[in-house]
């Protein structure tokens, strides 16, 4: 597998959640290795759905995830699970964004869930001309799919990310799939794939090469 470098630091990091504890469960890994490796780096979380209580555990879980980093985390309150019947009002919060980025980070576009797949849709639309990069979310729907981008973690990154999670949202402690196995086993899958320990994987539709 050919290795890709990231040398240059990013202008900025977008990451999309279209609920709470999206983005962390997603591409957790890989904001708490940009951070160690760019410190004071500006990244943007945006989170389109929930409660008061959720978007107050998103705040934490930015700060948790991204130490070091200038951070801004934009909550809205969506309806939960109908993002596909308000599709202009998600369009227009993510135009409203006037960040200076290099990297957005979003579900996957064939993600099972609604309002994921919605968000995943439309943020290529709106950044054109950037590196999109589809994150994945275990789920009862078995949509795991085949990835196209890696990002190697070691075992403190990972291990670091899943007692955050639980640090950082302890509303959702009682789902039945909401554990350590569910992130680790994934981390391990994914990075078998990528003859790494660990990895979080990406989508990715199209990239340019720079000569």
């Amino acid at each position: 597998m050919r290795a890709l470098t990231f040398s240059e630091r990013p202008r900025g990091v977008l990451a999309l959640g279209a609920h709470p504890d999206d983005v962390e469960i997603g591409c957790g890994g890989m904001l708490l290795r940009l951070a160690q490796r760019w410190p004071g780096l500006p990244v943007t979380v945006v989170v389109l759905t929930g409660t008061p209580l959720r978007h107050e555990e998103a705040r934490t879980a930015a700060q948790l995830f991204l130490p070091g980093c200038e951070v801004t985390l934009r909550a809205h309150s969506l309806p939960d699970g109908r993002l596909p019947s308000v599709w202009g009002d998600v369009k227009q919060h993510l135009e409203d964004l006037a960040t200076d980025v290099d990297v957005v980070l979003a579900p996957r576009t064939d993600d099972a869930h609604q309002d994921h797949r919605t968000v995943a849709e439309i943020a290529p639309t709106v950044w054109r001309d950037h590196l999109v990069l589809g994150y994945e979310i275990p789920k009862y729907d078995g949509d795991m799919g085949r990835p196209a981008v890696y990002v190697p973690l070691d075992e403190e990154t990972v291990r670091e990310k899943v007692r955050l999670l639980a640090k950082a949202y302890p509303s959702q402690a009682g789902r039945d799939w909401w554990d350590e196995e569910t992130f680790l086993g994934l981390a391990r899958l994914r990075g078998m794939e990528c003859k790494a320990r660990y990895a979080e994987a990406f989508a990715m539709t199209k990239a340019t090469l720079a000569w």
